[in-house]
């Protein structure tokens, strides 16, 4: 089989916002693998309606195709109040079925908790989709200078690589009913 195709999705729409450059990294680090075909899912360059609409936007369904096109996600959220951000959570509520039986991995990062509390509380709602989430993350604290978060992110590519061919194979051979 060819290489698993994961989305990273960034989760913040913030200006200003240093998603970008935490998922450019963690990118950089994931395209050195030969096992993976990386897509950047950026929610800052969808146009998002402000309100759930009765019937589907053209973006939405740009979005909900990503994820359906995916074998996998790594999302890369900030922490907010001991949690993710709503246009994380917005754009996650676009799809349903095509989320099923895929693994999701979590960089996240914030002041202090590096993230933790965020990344728990996507582990509750990637549940309810019927994801398999990875138990490692990358967390970074933003106001720690530290670097070296490489050993981080090959420990959640392995597991993600290990799930990801795993639902596959699963999902080719029996399709997943929730």
């Amino acid at each position: 089989m060819s290489g698993l195709r994961i989305a990273v999705i960034v989760g913040s729409t913030r200006e200003g916002r240093v998603g970008d450059g935490v998922a450019g990294w963690f990118v950089g680090v994931a395209k050195q693998r030969a096992d993976l075909v990386i897509d950047l899912v950026d929610l800052v360059d969808f146009d998002f309606p402000a309100r759930i609409p009765q019937q589907a936007t053209a973006e939405m369904d740009r979005f909900v195709a990503a994820v359906e096109h995916a074998d996998g996600f790594v999302v890369v959220t900030p922490e907010y109040n001991r949690s993710f951000p709503a246009s994380l959570k917005q754009a996650i509520d676009y799809a349903y079925d095509e989320w099923h039986a895929k693994p999701v991995g979590f960089v996240c990062y914030g002041c202090g908790s590096r993230g933790h509390h965020a990344a728990a509380a996507l582990r509750v709602v990637f549940a309810e989709l019927h994801t398999v989430t990875m138990r490692d993350e990358v967390a970074i604290d933003l106001m720690d200078a530290e670097s070296g978060h490489e050993p981080a992110a090959a420990v959640l590519l392995d597991e993600l690589v290990w799930w990801g061919e795993a639902l596959r194979s699963a999902r080719a051979v029996t399709p997943y009913v929730a």
